[in-house]
């Protein structure tokens, strides 16, 4: 709805620069991510990033040598990452747009899409699915689509890792019971929280993604296991942050282990 919409261009309209910092507060999610994406995108191949906030996978896509388009909801966003991709001299398009109105744009296709931000704010299944089909739009045959979702469980783990309090604090908000019957029924939550959000059962990604043309190449969490200890992990020494990092790179696609992350991002092929 198109007040939802406001409401999401301005939550990230006052804080790029928050969101930019969110992957350095929190790291496994940008270095788990890219250890799967960094698998099929290689120097020279071009990039379309929707809703990719202020750019960090574009800044980092653009200084690997890829010919990289930032598309986002937020004139915020898109200036913030403009003024990074400046400072990291490196070339960037980016332009603000609703992700829903792709075809306004004379974008060519791309050997890669994201569509990393859109599915956690688009809050009816049918504006999630014709973003879906817009990106497939923009993509070459046999090119990858890159979709990431936030899951229903995500609000349980950052309460556990950040309390004491949280739990208390958000069990008397009306929405959060709504997110744990999500969580029994295997639903999602679509509604208020930080903002205009889609929280989503790990159950309905794979369905929801086989509507669309894609071959299947990985499902995966993108924190793997170690969302839930993130804050202790990352009071370890180095050496030893570096060790989990690859411990969890061995169990980033087992089902019973996605809900240990707060985001899955499902990587198919277009045929």
């Amino acid at each position: 709805m198109k007040e939802d919409i406001e409401k999401v261009k301005k939550y990230y309209d006052d804080g790029p620069q928050t969101e930019w910092d969110r992957l350095d507060q929190h790291p496994f999610e940008f270095i788990l991510t890219t250890y799967m994406m960094d698998k099929y995108i290689r120097p020279g191949d071009r990039v379309l990033d929707i809703g990719g906030g202020p750019g960090r996978y574009s800044v980092y896509y653009a200084q690997k040598g890829c010919e990289v388009t930032l598309v986002d909801l937020s004139e915020g966003n898109i200036e913030f990452a403009k003024k990074m991709a400046q400072e990291k001299q490196v070339p960037l398009q980016a332009v603000a747009k609703n992700c829903l109105e792709l075809e306004q744009l004379d974008l060519g296709e791309y050997d890669h899409v994201f569509l990393m931000g859109p599915l956690y704010h688009l809050g009816e299944e049918k504006e999630r699915e014709l973003a879906v089909k817009l990106a497939l739009e923009k993509l070459k045959a046999g090119g990858n689509l890159y979709c990431s979702f936030i899951m229903n469980f995500a609000g349980i783990i950052f309460d556990m890792k950040n309390g004491p309090g949280c739990l208390e604090e958000d069990i008397k908000n009306e929405f959060f019971g709504k997110v744990l019957d999500s969580i029994v029924t295997g639903t999602e939550y679509a509604g208020p929280a930080f903002a205009p959000v889609c929280f989503i059962s790990p159950r309905q990604i794979v369905p929801f993604m086989s509507r669309f043309a894609l071959d299947q190449l990985h499902l995966f969490g993108q924190e793997g296991i170690l969302s839930p200890n993130e804050n202790q992990i990352l009071g370890f020494p180095q050496a030893e942050i570096d060790l989990w990092v690859e411990t969890a790179k061995k169990f980033l696609e087992i089902p019973e282990l996605l809900t240990y992350s707060e985001h899955a991002m499902y990587i198919g092929r277009k045929r």
